[in-house]
């Protein structure tokens, strides 16, 4: 062969080498590519966290509610945030974005208005963040995984008829309602009238709502019991504006007024057994939370709850001789 055969050949073979390097470095670069966007797409899956949103933990109902989703969701091994929107739709909204960017697993939320919050948790879904609702109720199917209430109708239906009976089937009585924008409102004051209603002897005075607010319950009840001195009676739609009522009761110096309630809180508790609350429906609140939490650890792992949307845990009614029994919205 002539050395000149012999340099071509060595030429052919370093071209050859040098596209194989280039195939080579194709291949390293796609495989990079493939590594970046696993790597990348393990940095839009869900994180370990489940974000709480609940109304203010002021109201005693809603820190047991968010404690006890928290407790159960730290037991089962993820991480929590929790927060309050204040019933504020527009704070609400900025918690579940929050809640999207930070890509939790789930999202816990007792919201800031039935129909105010279906936007929001639509749009978590559609993120790909499952939103299992508890306590109050939106007036949509199909955007969340579980709506979890208490039984609010036959809650209030219990208190209504202890209501009856201590005010003896008769006399005026005054109604505080909750807040417009919650279900549970309009719920209970209709589980009210359809067994007061009953009772063509027992007048309703006065209606008026007090937003959950023991405060303004109180101011209301102030200017109610002007106009009308001599009630026999008063139903609220939470132990908070019936505490707000006991207040207003003390202040005008009345006594033997029945002051019936709803949720079975600490602080109503200790009033039915001081005498100056006949009574109050128990919702339970952390039994409620703790069922949110499971089926939001059975869908993170399996993509089903293994539920309906639609569930309701019947009420108990707490009076003065069975209130030992109960602790922080549940039984002890």
């Amino acid at each position: 062969m002539s050395h000149r055969n012999v340099t071509r050949l060595a030429k052919s073979a370093a071209v050859l080498t040098a596209g194989l390097l280039v195939l080579s470095a194709c291949g390293s670069s796609d495989d990079s590519s493939d590594s970046s966007s696993k790597n990348s797409s393990k940095g839009s899956s869900k994180s370990n966290l489940i974000a709480i949103i609940t109304p203010s933990p002021d109201n005693p109902f809603f820190k047991a509610e968010a404690d006890a989703a928290d407790k159960k969701a730290k037991s089962l091994g993820y991480t929590t945030s929790v927060a309050s929107h204040d019933d504020d739709p527009n704070k609400q909204s900025e918690l579940i974005d929050a809640a999207i960017s930070r890509k939790a697993a789930a999202i816990i939320l007792d919201n800031a208005g039935a129909d105010a919050s279906i936007g929001p948790v639509t749009k978590a879904t559609k993120a790909g963040i499952p939103v299992f609702l508890i306590d109050r109720e939106i007036n949509q199917t199909g955007i969340a995984k579980a709506q979890i209430v208490s039984n609010n109708s036959q809650g209030a239906q219990l208190a209504a008829q202890e209501f009856v009976k201590a005010m003896g089937e008769k006399g005026d009585y005054v109604e505080l309602t909750g807040k417009e924008s919650d279900t549970n409102a309009g719920v209970r004051s209709k589980g009210y009238s359809d067994v007061i209603s009953q009772y063509p002897d027992m007048k309703r005075v006065a209606q008026q709502t007090a937003n959950w607010d023991q405060q303004e319950a109180f101011s209301k009840m102030e200017t109610i019991l002007q106009r009308y001195p001599k009630i026999k009676g008063v139903i609220a739609g939470n132990d908070t504006m019936a505490l707000g009522a006991v207040a207003a009761l003390k202040s005008a110096k009345r006594t033997g007024v029945a002051v019936v309630g709803f949720d079975g809180s600490p602080d109503a508790i200790a009033q039915i057994k001081a005498g100056t609350m006949r009574a109050t429906a128990l919702q339970p609140a952390a039994l409620g939370a703790e069922m949110a939490i499971e089926q939001a650890d059975k869908f993170v792992k399996t993509g089903k709850t293994g539920q309906p949307e639609k569930q309701a845990i019947d009420c108990e009614l707490i009076t003065k001789e069975n209130a030992a029994e109960f602790g922080v919205f549940a039984r002890l």
